[in-house]
């Protein structure tokens, strides 16, 4: 009886992966290391709203702002939709961007691990996925980047949904973007 329920969850499981909508970018079969150095899949937060972008820990202005305009986002919601949220900011920078450093700036910015993933992976991976969010970076010959400036929405299936280039502040936008998909997927 118990191979049989280890069969039907493997049979089910892969059932609602081969479900993905094909333009989920959970298409891609990414691995990722997060802040505490475990591996995760890019589909992590699958099943819920998930705002993600790409930054480097080196980045003294945009990149900063960056994380300070998800913080607004974040804030403009409300406890229980915070909970529901999460954000992924993926390193465009892995040569550099170690977990202890991605630990160390997340400690550093008070960015909640329950909710918050900073991660890195491979370069030929970072380069897929910023393709998949239409994301624009280059290395620069002095190791800075020139890059996009972007929170991107997904939602419960990895869809890109709703974007923002606003740094300063939530986009109000962005905010009701992120209710209307909770609305529709009530836990």
């Amino acid at each position: 009886m118990r191979r049989f329920l280890i069969w039907a969850w493997l049979l089910l499981a892969g059932a609602a992966m081969a479900a993905l909508p094909g333009d989920s970018v959970y298409q891609l079969d990414a691995r990722l290391t997060n802040q505490q150095g475990q591996v995760i899949r890019l589909d992590a937060g699958r099943g819920e709203p998930v705002l993600v972008s790409m930054f480097y820990i080196s980045c003294q202005f945009v990149c900063p702002m960056l994380i300070d305009a998800a913080r607004d986002t974040e804030a403009a919601l409300t406890e229980a939709e915070r909970r529901r949220v999460k954000v992924l900011l993926i390193s465009f920078d892995p040569a550099r961007d170690t977990a202890a450093k991605l630990e160390a700036m997340a400690k550093a910015r008070g960015l909640n691990a329950s909710q918050w993933t900073l991660a890195r992976t491979d370069p030929a991976t970072v380069r897929k996925i910023a393709a998949l969010l239409k994301f624009q970076y280059r290395a620069l010959p002095d190791g800075e980047f020139n890059h996009s400036a972007e929170l991107i929405l997904l939602d419960g299936e990895g869809r890109i949904t709703a974007r923002t280039s606003m740094l300063a502040g939530a986009d109000a936008g962005m905010v009701s973007a992120i209710r209307k998909q909770m609305a529709a997927r009530q836990p």
